[in-house]
């Protein structure tokens, strides 16, 4: 019988690519995990790990392994599901992950209404921004992940992940605060603020506003959207931004009539496949939604948002 443990050790050393990683994120020695890798070659027969540089690779038989033990946590997380529903009450602890603007909007709110429905159930809360959530969660730290992803923009999600959509926050052009733009023109003399290159959202940013006719002149990037309000309010620059940033806006912005279409980012509820319809799961999702569109209002049906 192959140890579980060990299997998921090695299905660490998969995400991190090196033991130290592994190691670091488990908070255990690396001697450690390197006497757990030479067990489980032992009890195998064959060769999992070769060295590429200072970190490591899996061989086609780890990657086999690392398969097949995605497959039994799925079944264990079922299981684990299916005997918390059989308790008909909602109990025990969960960790809840998402990043800056839910957690700021949405979090406080539905954690008050998760208390009060349920006051057996333990909500813990940490932030993350959607790469580092998705490994946590990925790596059995957290237990459900609220992440965004705006049109065309794929988040690498795997097969051992379940992702639902569970609302469609609008997205609008905001110029700033004082500034007019009449045409296409005025709109590529703006300043504008973005998240940073590389990141999806500025490839959607870039993408649309070149499908309106004008190259966005980037002056200021920061992965903080709250700061892109704040550069909006300030008259310093325009941005696209979300309807649950709109909402902490201490002026009143009017979205840019330049842009036709109707645009909105995915948000996204991210758990470990087989335990999407754990309760406790099932009632934090739903309590986030719930608040999102008290927040913010309804669904934004009429926006394509693709799924994961």
């Amino acid at each position: 019988m192959l140890d579980l443990h060990r299997l998921m050790l090695l299905r660490e050393i998969k995400f991190r690519g090196s033991m130290s990683a592994a190691a670091r994120n488990l908070s255990y020695s690396h001697s450690a995990v390197s006497q757990q890798m030479s067990l489980l070659e032992k009890e195998v027969g064959v060769v999992l790990l070769e060295r590429v540089g200072r970190g490591v690779r899996l061989t086609d038989a780890a990657e086999q392994l690392v398969r097949h033990t995605e497959s039994v946590l799925a079944i264990l997380e079922e299981a684990e599901s299916d005997l918390a529903s059989a308790l008909g009450e909602i109990r025990g602890s969960i960790t809840i992950a998402t990043f800056g603007t839910v957690a700021r909007a949405i979090v406080p709110q539905a954690l008050v209404r998760l208390r009060r429905m349920y006051p057996q159930l333990r909500v813990d809360f940490e932030q993350y921004e959607p790469e580092e959530g998705l490994a946590r969660l990925a790596g059995r730290r957290l237990d459900l992940l609220i992440a965004d992803q705006y049109p065309d923009s794929p988040m690498p999600v795997g097969a051992a992940l379940d992702a639902q959509l569970i609302y469609r926050d609008p997205v609008a052009a905001y110029l700033p605060v004082g500034a007019t733009a009449e045409t296409v023109s005025d709109l590529e003399l703006l300043p504008w603020v973005t998240e940073p290159r590389g990141t999806g959202s500025f490839a959607w940013v870039q993408q649309t506003c070149r499908s309106v006719g004008f190259e966005p002149d980037v002056r200021y990037q920061s992965a903080d959207v709250l700061f892109h309000l704040r550069l909006v309010e300030a008259g310093l620059a325009a941005a696209f931004l979300p309807g649950l940033v709109v909402q902490e806006s201490v002026a009143e912005l009017h979205p840019s009539p330049l842009f036709p279409g109707t645009y909105a980012r995915g948000i996204h509820a991210i758990s470990r496949e087989g335990s999407q319809n754990r309760p406790a799961i099932t009632a934090c999702k739903a309590a986030i939604r719930d608040v999102m569109t008290t927040v913010c209002g309804p669904d934004h049906p009429q926006s394509a948002t693709p799924d994961l």
